[in-house]
Protein backbone atom coordinates (compact mmCIF):
# COMPACT_ATOMS: atom_id res chain seq x y z
CA UNK A 1 0.00 0.00 0.00
CA UNK A 2 1.35 3.41 -0.95
CA UNK A 3 2.12 5.41 2.18
CA UNK A 4 -0.71 7.76 3.10
CA UNK A 5 -3.01 6.61 0.28
CA UNK A 6 -6.70 7.24 0.89
CA UNK A 7 -7.70 3.94 -0.68
CA UNK A 8 -5.83 0.83 -1.80
CA UNK A 9 -6.45 -2.65 -3.15
CA UNK A 10 -3.60 -3.88 -0.99
CA UNK A 11 -3.00 -7.27 -2.63
CA UNK A 12 -3.27 -5.91 -6.17
CA UNK A 13 -0.83 -3.04 -5.73
CA UNK A 14 -3.41 -0.41 -6.68
CA UNK A 15 -3.58 2.82 -4.65
CA UNK A 16 -5.41 6.14 -4.87
CA UNK A 17 -3.60 8.89 -3.01
CA UNK A 18 -6.38 11.45 -2.78
CA UNK A 19 -10.00 10.36 -3.13
CA UNK A 20 -12.19 13.30 -4.09
CA UNK A 21 -15.97 13.18 -4.38
CA UNK A 22 -16.35 16.21 -6.62
CA UNK A 23 -14.64 18.49 -9.11
CA UNK A 24 -15.13 22.11 -10.13
CA UNK A 25 -15.59 23.80 -13.49
CA UNK A 26 -15.54 27.60 -13.47
CA UNK A 27 -16.23 27.57 -9.76
CA UNK A 28 -19.22 25.21 -10.02
CA UNK A 29 -18.91 21.95 -8.09
CA UNK A 30 -19.99 18.65 -9.65
CA UNK A 31 -20.17 15.30 -7.86
CA UNK A 32 -18.38 12.38 -9.49
CA UNK A 33 -21.25 10.19 -8.32
CA UNK A 34 -23.76 12.17 -10.39
CA UNK A 35 -21.44 12.28 -13.40
CA UNK A 36 -20.93 8.51 -13.35
CA UNK A 37 -24.65 7.84 -12.93
CA UNK A 38 -25.31 10.15 -15.89
CA UNK A 39 -22.76 8.32 -18.04
CA UNK A 40 -24.39 5.03 -17.04
CA UNK A 41 -27.82 6.28 -18.08
CA UNK A 42 -26.59 7.45 -21.48
CA UNK A 43 -24.71 4.20 -22.10
CA UNK A 44 -27.77 2.22 -21.04
CA UNK A 45 -29.99 4.15 -23.42
CA UNK A 46 -27.61 3.54 -26.32
CA UNK A 47 -27.47 -0.21 -25.62
CA UNK A 48 -31.27 -0.44 -25.39
CA UNK A 49 -31.68 1.54 -28.61
CA UNK A 50 -29.17 -0.64 -30.43
CA UNK A 51 -31.06 -3.75 -29.42
CA UNK A 52 -34.39 -2.18 -30.35
CA UNK A 53 -33.05 -1.30 -33.79
CA UNK A 54 -31.81 -4.85 -34.24
CA UNK A 55 -35.32 -6.11 -33.48
CA UNK A 56 -37.01 -3.71 -35.89
CA UNK A 57 -38.34 -1.29 -33.29
CA UNK A 58 -38.16 2.49 -33.29
CA UNK A 59 -35.16 3.40 -31.08
CA UNK A 60 -36.62 6.85 -30.37
CA UNK A 61 -39.35 5.23 -28.27
CA UNK A 62 -36.70 4.35 -25.69
CA UNK A 63 -35.56 7.96 -25.47
CA UNK A 64 -39.17 9.03 -24.94
CA UNK A 65 -39.51 6.48 -22.16
CA UNK A 66 -36.21 7.47 -20.54
CA UNK A 67 -37.41 11.05 -20.10
CA UNK A 68 -40.09 9.72 -17.75
CA UNK A 69 -38.28 6.65 -16.47
CA UNK A 70 -35.27 8.48 -15.02
CA UNK A 71 -37.42 10.95 -13.06
CA UNK A 72 -39.66 8.30 -11.52
CA UNK A 73 -36.73 5.93 -10.92
CA UNK A 74 -34.98 8.57 -8.80
CA UNK A 75 -38.20 9.21 -6.88
CA UNK A 76 -38.71 5.48 -6.38
CA UNK A 77 -35.11 4.93 -5.27
CA UNK A 78 -35.47 7.67 -2.68
CA UNK A 79 -38.85 6.50 -1.40
CA UNK A 80 -37.59 2.93 -1.00
CA UNK A 81 -34.64 4.17 1.06
CA UNK A 82 -36.74 6.50 3.21
CA UNK A 83 -39.37 3.83 3.95
CA UNK A 84 -36.77 1.43 5.31
CA UNK A 85 -34.96 4.19 7.21
CA UNK A 86 -38.17 5.72 8.56
CA UNK A 87 -36.89 5.49 12.13
CA UNK A 88 -34.54 8.34 11.23
CA UNK A 89 -36.59 10.30 8.71
CA UNK A 90 -39.76 10.54 10.84
CA UNK A 91 -37.82 12.92 13.06
CA UNK A 92 -36.00 14.65 10.18
CA UNK A 93 -38.70 15.18 7.56
CA UNK A 94 -36.82 17.95 5.75
CA UNK A 95 -33.96 15.52 5.09
CA UNK A 96 -36.24 13.36 2.94
CA UNK A 97 -35.68 15.76 0.06
CA UNK A 98 -31.92 16.09 0.56
CA UNK A 99 -30.48 13.46 -1.76
CA UNK A 100 -27.11 15.21 -1.93
CA UNK A 101 -26.15 13.21 1.18
CA UNK A 102 -26.97 9.95 -0.60
CA UNK A 103 -29.78 7.55 0.15
CA UNK A 104 -30.93 6.09 -3.18
CA UNK A 105 -31.80 2.39 -3.27
CA UNK A 106 -31.48 0.67 -6.65
CA UNK A 107 -34.42 -1.67 -6.10
CA UNK A 108 -36.72 1.27 -5.52
CA UNK A 109 -35.52 2.72 -8.80
CA UNK A 110 -36.06 -0.55 -10.66
CA UNK A 111 -39.58 -0.99 -9.27
CA UNK A 112 -40.50 2.58 -10.19
CA UNK A 113 -39.01 2.18 -13.68
CA UNK A 114 -41.01 -1.01 -14.27
CA UNK A 115 -44.26 0.68 -13.18
CA UNK A 116 -43.43 3.65 -15.41
CA UNK A 117 -42.79 1.32 -18.37
CA UNK A 118 -46.12 -0.44 -17.80
CA UNK A 119 -47.97 2.89 -17.87
CA UNK A 120 -45.91 4.14 -20.83
CA UNK A 121 -46.55 1.07 -22.98
CA UNK A 122 -50.26 1.10 -22.21
CA UNK A 123 -50.52 4.76 -23.20
CA UNK A 124 -48.55 4.15 -26.41
CA UNK A 125 -50.32 0.82 -27.09
CA UNK A 126 -47.00 -1.04 -27.13
CA UNK A 127 -45.93 -4.41 -25.73
CA UNK A 128 -44.51 -4.04 -22.22
CA UNK A 129 -42.61 -7.33 -22.41
CA UNK A 130 -41.15 -6.52 -25.81
CA UNK A 131 -39.84 -3.14 -24.66
CA UNK A 132 -38.63 -4.63 -21.38
CA UNK A 133 -36.51 -7.17 -23.27
CA UNK A 134 -34.42 -4.35 -24.73
CA UNK A 135 -34.72 -1.98 -21.78
CA UNK A 136 -33.24 -4.52 -19.34
CA UNK A 137 -30.07 -4.64 -21.44
CA UNK A 138 -29.79 -0.90 -20.97
CA UNK A 139 -30.59 -1.17 -17.28
CA UNK A 140 -27.86 -3.67 -16.49
CA UNK A 141 -25.40 -1.57 -18.53
CA UNK A 142 -26.26 1.45 -16.39
CA UNK A 143 -25.79 -0.62 -13.24
CA UNK A 144 -22.33 -1.78 -14.33
CA UNK A 145 -21.17 1.81 -14.70
CA UNK A 146 -23.23 3.36 -11.92
CA UNK A 147 -21.69 1.21 -9.17
CA UNK A 148 -18.42 3.07 -9.71
CA UNK A 149 -20.16 6.12 -8.31
CA UNK A 150 -20.20 4.21 -5.01
CA UNK A 151 -16.44 3.74 -5.37
CA UNK A 152 -15.93 7.50 -5.68
CA UNK A 153 -18.12 8.04 -2.59
CA UNK A 154 -16.27 5.31 -0.62
CA UNK A 155 -19.55 3.53 0.13
CA UNK A 156 -21.47 0.31 -0.63
CA UNK A 157 -18.70 -1.88 0.76
CA UNK A 158 -18.80 -5.07 2.78
CA UNK A 159 -17.34 -6.43 6.01
CA UNK A 160 -13.74 -7.21 6.82
CA UNK A 161 -11.73 -9.38 4.46
CA UNK A 162 -8.10 -10.10 3.64
CA UNK A 163 -8.93 -11.73 0.31
CA UNK A 164 -7.30 -10.95 -3.03
CA UNK A 165 -9.64 -8.00 -3.68
CA UNK A 166 -9.48 -6.57 -0.14
CA UNK A 167 -9.86 -2.78 -0.21
CA UNK A 168 -8.34 -0.59 2.51
CA UNK A 169 -9.83 2.87 3.11
CA UNK A 170 -8.97 5.72 5.45
CA UNK A 171 -11.56 5.73 8.21
CA UNK A 172 -11.73 9.53 8.13
CA UNK A 173 -13.20 9.64 4.60
CA UNK A 174 -15.92 7.04 5.25
CA UNK A 175 -19.42 7.70 6.62
CA UNK A 176 -19.26 6.38 10.19
CA UNK A 177 -22.75 4.88 9.93
CA UNK A 178 -21.37 2.39 7.38
CA UNK A 179 -18.59 1.13 9.66
CA UNK A 180 -19.76 -2.04 11.39
CA UNK A 181 -18.56 -3.43 14.71
CA UNK A 182 -16.66 -6.10 12.80
CA UNK A 183 -14.71 -3.43 10.92
CA UNK A 184 -13.97 -1.59 14.16
CA UNK A 185 -12.58 -4.81 15.59
CA UNK A 186 -10.24 -5.09 12.58
CA UNK A 187 -9.10 -1.47 12.41
CA UNK A 188 -5.62 -1.08 10.95
CA UNK A 189 -3.38 1.78 12.11
CA UNK A 190 -0.39 2.92 10.08
CA UNK A 191 1.64 6.00 10.99
CA UNK A 192 -1.17 7.10 13.28
CA UNK A 193 -3.83 6.84 10.54
CA UNK A 194 -6.79 4.46 10.94
CA UNK A 195 -7.97 2.31 8.04
CA UNK A 196 -10.79 -0.16 7.48
CA UNK A 197 -10.29 -3.17 5.22
CA UNK A 198 -13.39 -4.34 3.37
CA UNK A 199 -15.03 -6.37 0.62
CA UNK A 200 -15.39 -4.01 -2.40
CA UNK A 201 -18.99 -5.06 -2.97
CA UNK A 202 -19.51 -2.26 -5.49
CA UNK A 203 -16.84 -4.00 -7.60
CA UNK A 204 -18.38 -7.44 -7.10
CA UNK A 205 -21.76 -6.19 -8.30
CA UNK A 206 -20.31 -4.28 -11.24
CA UNK A 207 -18.38 -7.36 -12.40
CA UNK A 208 -21.34 -9.69 -11.82
CA UNK A 209 -23.54 -7.43 -13.92
CA UNK A 210 -20.89 -7.27 -16.65
CA UNK A 211 -20.94 -11.06 -16.83
CA UNK A 212 -24.75 -10.99 -16.91
CA UNK A 213 -24.76 -8.44 -19.73
CA UNK A 214 -22.28 -10.44 -21.81
CA UNK A 215 -24.40 -13.55 -21.36
CA UNK A 216 -27.58 -11.67 -22.33
CA UNK A 217 -25.94 -10.21 -25.44
CA UNK A 218 -24.87 -13.72 -26.46
CA UNK A 219 -28.24 -15.27 -25.64
CA UNK A 220 -30.57 -12.65 -27.13
CA UNK A 221 -30.53 -14.17 -30.62
CA UNK A 222 -31.49 -17.52 -29.10
CA UNK A 223 -34.46 -16.40 -27.04
CA UNK A 224 -37.73 -18.27 -27.56
CA UNK A 225 -40.44 -15.92 -26.29
CA UNK A 226 -41.14 -12.27 -25.60
CA UNK A 227 -40.15 -11.34 -22.08
CA UNK A 228 -37.42 -13.96 -21.84
CA UNK A 229 -34.60 -11.44 -21.64
CA UNK A 230 -36.39 -9.65 -18.81
CA UNK A 231 -36.72 -12.91 -16.88
CA UNK A 232 -33.05 -13.74 -17.44
CA UNK A 233 -32.08 -10.30 -16.12
CA UNK A 234 -34.29 -10.63 -13.04
CA UNK A 235 -32.99 -14.13 -12.31
CA UNK A 236 -29.33 -13.30 -12.86
CA UNK A 237 -29.38 -9.97 -11.04
CA UNK A 238 -31.43 -11.43 -8.20
CA UNK A 239 -28.97 -14.27 -7.59
CA UNK A 240 -25.95 -11.96 -7.64
CA UNK A 241 -27.53 -9.30 -5.48
CA UNK A 242 -28.72 -11.84 -2.89
CA UNK A 243 -25.11 -12.97 -2.41
CA UNK A 244 -23.54 -9.52 -2.50
CA UNK A 245 -26.13 -7.88 -0.25
CA UNK A 246 -25.25 -10.39 2.48
CA UNK A 247 -21.71 -8.93 2.57
CA UNK A 248 -22.64 -5.26 2.85
CA UNK A 249 -22.49 -3.17 6.01
CA UNK A 250 -25.16 -0.63 4.98
CA UNK A 251 -28.12 -2.97 4.61
CA UNK A 252 -31.68 -1.69 4.84
CA UNK A 253 -33.49 -4.04 7.21
CA UNK A 254 -37.10 -5.18 7.25
CA UNK A 255 -38.60 -3.39 10.30
CA UNK A 256 -38.55 -5.52 13.42
CA UNK A 257 -36.13 -8.07 11.93
CA UNK A 258 -32.45 -8.54 11.17
CA UNK A 259 -33.26 -9.45 7.56
CA UNK A 260 -31.87 -7.28 4.75
CA UNK A 261 -34.85 -6.25 2.63
CA UNK A 262 -32.88 -6.20 -0.64
CA UNK A 263 -31.49 -9.68 0.03
CA UNK A 264 -34.94 -11.13 0.70
CA UNK A 265 -36.40 -9.31 -2.31
CA UNK A 266 -33.56 -10.55 -4.51
CA UNK A 267 -34.17 -14.16 -3.52
CA UNK A 268 -37.91 -13.88 -4.13
CA UNK A 269 -37.44 -12.21 -7.52
CA UNK A 270 -34.80 -14.73 -8.61
CA UNK A 271 -36.90 -17.77 -7.63
CA UNK A 272 -40.12 -16.50 -9.21
CA UNK A 273 -38.39 -15.32 -12.39
CA UNK A 274 -36.52 -18.61 -12.80
CA UNK A 275 -39.74 -20.60 -12.28
CA UNK A 276 -41.59 -18.53 -14.90
CA UNK A 277 -38.62 -18.77 -17.27
CA UNK A 278 -38.46 -22.56 -17.02
CA UNK A 279 -42.23 -22.86 -17.40
CA UNK A 280 -42.24 -20.88 -20.65
CA UNK A 281 -39.16 -22.67 -21.97
CA UNK A 282 -40.93 -26.01 -21.55
CA UNK A 283 -44.16 -24.62 -22.95
CA UNK A 284 -42.45 -23.65 -26.19
CA UNK A 285 -42.21 -20.42 -28.25
CA UNK A 286 -44.53 -17.59 -27.30
CA UNK A 287 -45.70 -14.62 -29.33
CA UNK A 288 -43.53 -13.80 -32.28
CA UNK A 289 -41.61 -10.58 -32.85
CA UNK A 290 -40.12 -8.79 -35.81
CA UNK A 291 -36.67 -10.06 -34.76
CA UNK A 292 -36.20 -12.07 -31.58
Amino acid sequence: MAEGADLSFIHLGISVQNMTKSFSIFGVSFAYYGLIIGIGMIAGLLVAQQDAKRRGQDPEIYLDFMLYGVIFAIIGARLYYVVFQWGYYKDHLAEIFNIRKGGLAIYGGIIAAVITLIVFTRKRKLSFLSMADSACLGLVTGQIIGRWGNFMNCEAFGGYTDSLFAMRIKRSIVNESMISQELLEHLITENGIEYIQVHPTFLYESMWNLGLLLFMLWYRKRKKFTGEMLLIYLTGYGIGRAWIEGLRTDQLLIPGTELAVSQVLSMVIAVISLAVLLFHRRKGPGESEETV
